[in-house]
């Protein structure tokens, strides 16, 4: 019996300290309404600057369903019989022009983040004399407007033979889309530690090696935000669309332009070529919205 007392006196310590005392959990914030004044101002010119800009999108699709019976009288109304029949007249007149936007932007925008994620990486990994002058050159180029170089970039691809041709349009856009994608790249780089580049110097990875199958892998959420800058400001350009290419090459905001006649509007047609251009802009961010928001925030915190 003294035995068995021992032992249950000697256990009890361990018992009380094996139980560890509840923590209160912190309910996580919910997302009700407001509860102060400030919260339900906020919220209001929230809805107000949410229906200012969802108006016009459903004005342009409105109009655009209206058909051969024209636009609604007033420009909030719905129309009371909605045809597709403006978009298939829209269709006819950019299916081409769409296509030639395609083989613009996507081996443009490819292009141009994969020269600017190596720019990046030689220049926020292994720096050398003069790379920070370098940068600053790069950046320069994004603040150059493109009516200062239309002339210049007009003389040169004619001179290469280029000029009205989808192959010029491509370079053109491929070399004034370095500056960002560089400047992208590198502030994406210098979140990545350097301990990794070290690592795979040890492991015999040469700079180049070290690029396609270190960093390459860790760059999707910086490819994310530099491809859907590039890929918007090619798909949305009209100047060097419409000066440097022939009309059998025009991207599609060209041909949405032409889509105005000199007298009269075709409105429900010219509305749905609108939809039609807008769409795939649209829809790239709807799918890749939230890695477009990861890849900003990237390297943020350290």
């Amino acid at each position: 019996m003294a035995v068995d007392t021992l032992q249950a006196k000697t256990s009890l310590p361990a018992e009380r300290g094996s139980r560890k005392t509840p923590r209160a959990v912190r309910k996580p914030r919910g997302r009700g309404l407001p509860k102060s004044p400030g919260g339900w101002v906020v919220l209001g010119i929230c809805i107000i600057a949410t229906l200012g800009m969802l108006v016009p999108v459903y004005v342009i699709i409105a109009t655009a369903l209206s058909g051969s019976n024209g636009a609604p009288n007033f420009f909030l109304a719905f129309p009371d019989a909605p045809s597709l029949e403006a978009f298939k007249g829209a269709w006819t007149k950019l299916h081409g022009s769409l296509a030639n936007s395609l083989q613009i932007t996507i081996p443009a925008a490819l292009i141009s983040c994969l020269l600017g994620s190596l720019n990046g990486y030689l220049l926020s990994k292994f720096p050398f004399r003069g790379s920070n002058a370098l940068f600053t050159v790069l950046l320069v180029g994004m603040f150059i407007p493109f009516q200062a170089v239309i002339i210049p970039v007009f003389q040169f691809l004619n001179l290469v033979n280029l000029q009205g041709s989808l192959v010029g349009l491509i370079l053109v856009h491929i070399i004034y889309g370095i500056p960002i994608t560089t400047l992208i790249f590198r502030n994406y780089y210098e979140g990545i530690p350097n301990a990794i580049i070290e690592a795979a110097a040890i492991d015999g990875a040469g700079i180049w090696k070290t690029f396609t199958k270190v960093m390459l892998p860790l760059s999707i959420p910086g490819f994310v935000v530099a491809g859907i800058f590039q890929c918007t400001n090619i798909w949305n350009d009209f100047l060097f669309g419409f000066i440097l290419a022939s009309p059998a090459a025009w991207p599609a905001t060209v041909t949405l332009n032409n889509l105005i006649g000199t007298t009269t509007v075709d409105y429900p047609e010219l509305m749905a070529g609108a939809v039609l251009v807008a769409a795939p802009t649209v829809l790239l961010y709807l799918v890749l919205g939230k890695f477009f928001v990861s890849g900003l925030t990237a390297g943020a915190v350290k």
